[in-house]
C-alpha cells in the first residue's frame, strides 16, 4: 500500500464528513427563488441569515420564507452528503482492503502471482526466479577458466558463464516444479541447464567453432530432462523427470536453438528433500 494514496483517501473522507457543517444551504422563498446562505436562524417575524453572495448578515420577513421547503432541501442535502461519504468509503475499501487477486492454485492455499515470469514451487512456497545476465568469455579470461575444466573444452573458442559461484535463489526441494507465465509462449522454449562451478563463475555452455573456422558454431551444455505441460494459454508447468543433484542450475530460453544470455538461475541446497 502506498502511504500517499492512504493520506489522500483519508483527507477525502474528512472533507466529505466536514461538508455537512460548512456547506452552503438554500434558504427557499415562497416566490420560488432562494438565497444561498451559510447559516440562518428564525427570530420572531424575521429570518436572519449570512448571505454567501454578499458575504454579510441580512434579514428578511419570515412571511416571505418557505421554512418547510427549506428544511426539506436541507434533509435532501444531508442524504446526498451521506451517500457520497458512503461511496467514498466504499472506494477506499475496494482500493486498500480488497484481497489481492491471485493466479493458479498450485497447492492447497498456494497460488501463483498473476504477473508474467518464471516461478519455482519447492513444496513450501512459490518463488519468483530472478534473471541474470550471462557473458561470453574468451582469450585470457577463458584461458584461466579452462585450467579447471576437462580437456575437450580446450578446443572451444568461448565459454558462456554466469558471474559468481552461487545463485541468489536457493530451493529446498530436489525435484521442484516450475511455472512459466508469458504471453509469447516462453514456457514452451525453456531448457533446464546444469551449471558447472569453476573458480568464481558458473559455466553455462561452451561454444565450439565450425571446422577450420567455417560453418555454424555448436553450443554444448548439460540439459536436464523436463516434463512439460501447457496448463492454460501462456502458462506452462515444467518438472524435472528425476531429482536434481545439489548444485547450480538455470532455465534458459532457446530461440532457434541458440541460448539467450538472459537466464533464470537458482541453486539446490545440499540438504534438499528427495
Amino acid at each position: 500500500m502506498r502511504w500517499w494514496l492512504v493520506v489522500v483517501m483519508a483527507l477525502a473522507c474528512v472533507m466529505l464528513e466536514s461538508r455537512a457543517v460548512w456547506a452552503n444551504q438554500k434558504l427557499i422563498l415562497k416566490d420560488g427563488t432562494y438565497q444561498l446562505v451559510s447559516s440562518y436562524e428564525v427570530q420572531g417575524d424575521r429570518v436572519r441569515y449570512y448571505s454567501v453572495e454578499r458575504a454579510a448578515w441580512e434579514e428578511i420577513p419570515t412571511s416571505l420564507v418557505d421554512l418547510e421547503a427549506t428544511k426539506r432541501a436541507q434533509e435532501e442535502e444531508k442524504a446526498t452528503q451521506k451517500k457520497e461519504l458512503e461511496e467514498g468509503r466504499e472506494i477506499e475499501h475496494r482500493r486498500f482492503e480488497k484481497p489481492v487477486e491471485v493466479g493458479l492454485e498450485v497447492a492447497p492455499g498456494v497460488h501463483l502471482p498473476q504477473e508474467e515470469g518464471a516461478y519455482a514451487y519447492d513444496g513450501v512456497r512459490v518463488i519468483r526466479l530472478i534473471q541474470s545476465s550471462a557473458e561470453v568469455v574468451t582469450d585470457k579470461r577463458r584461458a584461466a577458466l579452462v585450467l579447471a575444466i576437462p580437456a575437450p573444452l580446450l578446443k572451444s573458442r568461448s565459454i558462456v558463464v554466469l558471474t559468481g559461484p552461487k545463485a541468489l535463489v536457493r530451493l529446498q526441494d530436489a525435484q521442484p516444479t516450475f511455472y512459466v507465465q508469458s504471453s509469447d509462449g516462453l514456457g514452451a522454449r525453456l531448457e533446464l541447464i546444469s551449471l558447472k562451478v569453476v573458480r568464481e563463475s558458473r559455466v553455462v555452455e561452451k561454444v565450439a567453432a565450425g571446422r577450420a573456422g567455417i560453418g555454424k558454431p555448436s553450443e554444448q551444455r548439460v540439459a536436464v530432462q523436463l516434463e512439460r505441460t501447457q496448463l492454460t494459454p501462456g502458462l506452462y508447468r515444467l518438472k524435472p523427470l528425476h531429482p536434481l543433484d545439489p548444485g547450480e542450475y538455470a532455465l534458459g530460453d532457446l530461440v532457434q536453438e541458440k541460448l539467450d544470455l538472459q537466464l533464470w538461475d537458482f541453486g539446490v541446497f545440499e540438504t534438499a528433500n528427495k
